[in-house]
This record gives structure tokens, sequence and C-alpha cells, in this order.
């Protein structure tokens, strides 16, 4: 298998469906398309739609039937972007190398236009799922629960209240447990889900992405202290300048290093019961690994 063809074939996939789902309208209220379809088309690695692409090809599913659900979660994520660089929030000048939403749309409109892609994501999901009601309504149900207040929104509330503050390491991995961790493992579950996994398929994804969560957030802790900033596409040092506990303040850089290597092999290692299956989501969790932005 190639690796970077297979993964650069999903992303095509995964930015063709966007462009389908939600296309700019000539409007009274054209302006908060261009404002969604700005973010959503600034590139990224798409990694939670291709994960639950290929976590329902693990299990033997369809990735046609997957694609809205994905899609969808690409909105969510994007709108949640939108809003950490928000000024009342990381106040951040640019993300993916271009200038963040607000720089370009103002303030207002881009908190709209975070909502519109939050609503959206349930539009796209009931508008075009070719599963069973009860399927669509159980994977909704995964997504929601990942996105809200015990989720990723509670894990930016833990994020924002730990500002300026010591935390423990607990409070730590409780808040990336949920902020980051939640819709990673919403992919893993909702793809083994809509594929026709079994209740052991799920628990096994829901592990595989827990772990992976947990060593994404690691290295993003890392490329914030030594990434370089035209690579990563936004400003380096920002966790530092807000105060912010991270895995490097909390452990050190070599202690962190060693915690993303120990949480990429427990990933990997709960996807080796699966065989030759779970190559490419092997190969992923390593590309995370190595990743500079």
């Amino acid at each position: 298998m190639d690796f970077y063809k297979e993964f650069e074939s999903k992303i095509i996939e995964v930015n063709k469906s966007l462009e389908k789902y939600i296309e700019e309208k000539e409007c009274p209220q054209s302006t908060i398309y261009k404002a969604m379809n700005y973010s959503l088309s600034a590139g990224g690695k798409r990694i939670r739609p291709v994960m639950m692409l290929a976590c329902s090809e693990l299990v033997g599913g369809d990735t046609s039937s997957v694609m809205p659900f994905a899609c969808a979660l690409e909105m969510i994520h994007t709108y949640s972007l939108i809003n950490d660089d928000l000024p009342c929030m990381d106040n951040d000048d640019l993300r993916r190398g271009k200038p963040t939403n607000h720089k370009v749309f103002g303030e207002a409109m881009a908190v709209l236009a975070g909502d519109a892609l939050l609503n959206c994501a349930f539009e796209t999901m009931l508008k075009n799922a070719e599963v069973s009601p009860n399927m669509t309504l159980a994977a909704m149900s995964e997504i929601a629960a990942a996105s809200g207040t015990e989720g990723m929104i509670g894990g930016q509330v833990i994020d924002i209240e730990s500002e300026g503050k010591t935390i423990d390491a607990v409070t730590l991995m409780t808040m990336h447990l949920h902020k980051t961790a939640a819709l990673i493992m919403a992919a893993s579950r909702v793809g083994a889900l809509l594929g026709g996994g079994s209740r052991e398929d799920l628990s096994s994804m829901e592990e595989f992405a827990r772990y992976l969560g947990i060593a994404f957030q690691i290295k993003d802790d890392i490329l914030d202290v030594t990434g370089n900033e035209e690579t990563l596409g936004k400003k380096t040092g920002v966790d530092g300048l807000l105060e912010k506990s991270t895995f490097i303040s909390i452990y050190g850089m070599e202690q962190s290093q060693n915690l993303l290597n120990d949480y990429t092999n427990k990933a990997i290692e709960v996807l080796s019961r699966y065989g030759e299956k779970a190559e490419f989501l092997i190969e992923l969790s390593k590309f995370l690994l190595s990743r500079e932005n």
C-alpha cells in the first residue's frame, strides 16, 4: 500500500464532497457562504473525516454512505477553529497560512460562520444520509455528544478557565480528552458504526482514537514550542503567551516526547488485532507522530 497516495485520495474525496454540500450562492446573505467556505477550504489534513472513512473500511463498510457524516465532522472541526482564533479566545491572526476568518470577514461574521457550519453539519447528515434512520440518529448522537459540553466545548471551557493557572496532570488530561480527543474518537466510532462494526469494533476504535487523540495534542504542544511558523501556518509560542498549561509546561520537552511515542505505540497496538486491514490507520498514526504541521 502506498500510504501517501491513499491518504491524498481520501482528502480529495472529502474536499469534493465538502464543495458539494456548501455551495456559494448569490443571495442577500451571500457573505455567510463566502465566510464558511473561506475557512472550510483553507486546507488542512482532513484527519477526522479521513479517519472516519478508514475506520468504516476497516470493518468492511462502504465509504460512500459515511461521507456525509465525515464531512459534517469536518464542518464542526472547522467551526471550532474559527472560534479558537477569535479575539475573545486565542486571538490568532493566521490559520493554515491564511488570515483567520475574523481578520477577513470581521468578528461578527466569523461568529456567524462558525454557527452556520455547526448547523450545516447536522443539515448535511439529515439530508444526505443513505443509512437507516436508526443508524443515522445513532451516528448523529455520537457526533453531537463529542461536540458539546461533555466533549469538545467542555474541553474548551476547562482550557479557558485554566489560563494563567497551574493545573495538575489529571486536569490537563481531562481537558484534552474532551477538547481534542473527543472528535477523533467520534470519527473512529461513527466510522465503525456506519461500517457495520460490532460492539467490540466500536470499543476498539474508541480505544485506538483515545490514545491517538492524546498523542495528537502532545504533538501540537511540542510544535507550538519547536515548530516553524511558516510550516505550521500559524503563530508559535501562543500557549506561553496565553499562560496555558500544556504537556510541555507540566512534563517538559523530553518526557512529552516520550509520552507522544508511548501513546502512538498504544494506538498502533490496538490496531494490531486487525492485522493487514489496519495498515492504513497504522501508517496514519505514524504520520501524525512525525508531522511538522
